[in-house]
């Protein structure tokens, strides 16, 4: 298995990720002082007031390995859920990603945005229907879907990332051909499948310091307007530009193989260990699509992809940043 970087500071003793349970025992050597990981929290929330001088030093400590491992590449983060409707947090994410680009880390923010849909479709009448945990999505509630995720959310974290110091430009998957796609299934009406992606409007984008935020509205041939699920395009998005990885901001800490029980947080996986975890029924439900869209990107190409808590403070950071992570980091 394939871990991330050794670290070794002062204030932190080597620490890797622990394998699933299934394989082998977690490994969580004794720290010497605060942990860096911690350090990096505490540094990332502005809690200097707690933090002296050799822990600020001991923080950048812990992450220049990474950072000078990530600088100029690609990083696609999938952002949804909690994250993005609890004004905290929100703050912290879109905080996060302009530290990334700052020190030359190259991020993709791809966003859904079912809740303000929601919030929307009930506001014009429209009741929110489902068919297996997709949106179904007719005419009208296309219009609807376009209107908000295009107009009103990705403005507004484009406005966000512009007060905090980054340099974001939104736009959607029919923009420059971007996300080109087809109906998935006639019972969900213009619900998406990616069916080719060009990254040429991105790569322009990022290779000019800029943060592309994009809404998961494909086209199909004729022009016609498609949801896609994030997830997906956020998937098939990191594989088409040769990202370095993949990251899923979710509502749960990662994979589990309690799925109530965050102690059972399984840290990093293969491929052939996820899919074995899906056929013995360890992961399920609504987290076996993830972990198909993490493999998929993957195989096409994708360093390592990762499946953390977007509610969990800095997450995005400590996943990148640090040894131990904050979720599940999947690789070949």
């Amino acid at each position: 298995m394939t871990h991330r970087l050794t670290l070794q500071t002062s204030d932190a003793s080597q620490a890797v990720r622990a394998a699933p349970p299934a394989k082998a025992a977690a490994v969580k050597p004794a720290r010497r002082g605060p942990s860096a990981r911690n350090l990096v929290v505490r540094a990332a929330a502005g809690d200097s007031c707690e933090l002296d001088n050799f822990q600020r030093v001991s923080v950048l400590a812990e992450a220049l390995p990474y950072l000078q491992r990530f600088a100029g590449q690609t990083v696609v983060v999938k952002y949804g859920g909690a994250a993005m409707t609890d004004e905290s947090l929100k703050d912290r994410v879109i905080k996060d990603l302009v530290l990334l680009s700052t020190v030359g880390i190259r991020p993709i923010l791809v966003h859904g945005g079912g809740p303000e849909i929601n919030g929307w479709l009930k506001k014009v009448g429209i009741e929110p229907k489902f068919l297996n945990g997709l949106r179904v999505t007719d005419a009208a509630t296309m219009e609807i879907v376009e209107m908000v995720l295009v107009g009103k959310v990705n403005k507004s974290l484009v406005s966000l990332i512009n007060c905090a110091g980054g340099r974001a430009v939104g736009m959607c998957g029919k923009d420059g051909n971007t996300l080109r796609g087809k109906i998935k299934n006639p019972e969900l009406g213009f619900v998406g499948d990616v069916t080719s992606v060009d990254t040429a409007v991105l790569s322009q984008l990022v290779s000019s310091g800029h943060i592309p935020v994009v809404a998961t509205v494909a086209m199909d041939s004729s022009g016609q307007a498609l949801n896609v699920n994030a997830d997906t395009a956020a998937g098939e998005l990191a594989a088409s530009i040769g990202a370095a990885k993949l990251i899923l901001m979710t509502d749960v800490p990662g994979v589990c193989t309690d799925k109530d029980d965050p102690g059972t947080l399984i840290r990093e996986l293969t491929i052939n260990e996820s899919r074995d975890l899906v056929g013995d029924g360890v992961i399920a439900g609504g987290m076996i699509p993830k972990v198909e869209c993490c493999v998929k990107s993957i195989a096409q190409g994708v360093k390592s992809a990762h499946i953390i808590d977007g509610r969990a403070p800095h997450s995005l950071l400590l996943e990148i940043l640090t040894d131990e992570g904050a979720g599940t980091m999947i690789t070949g």
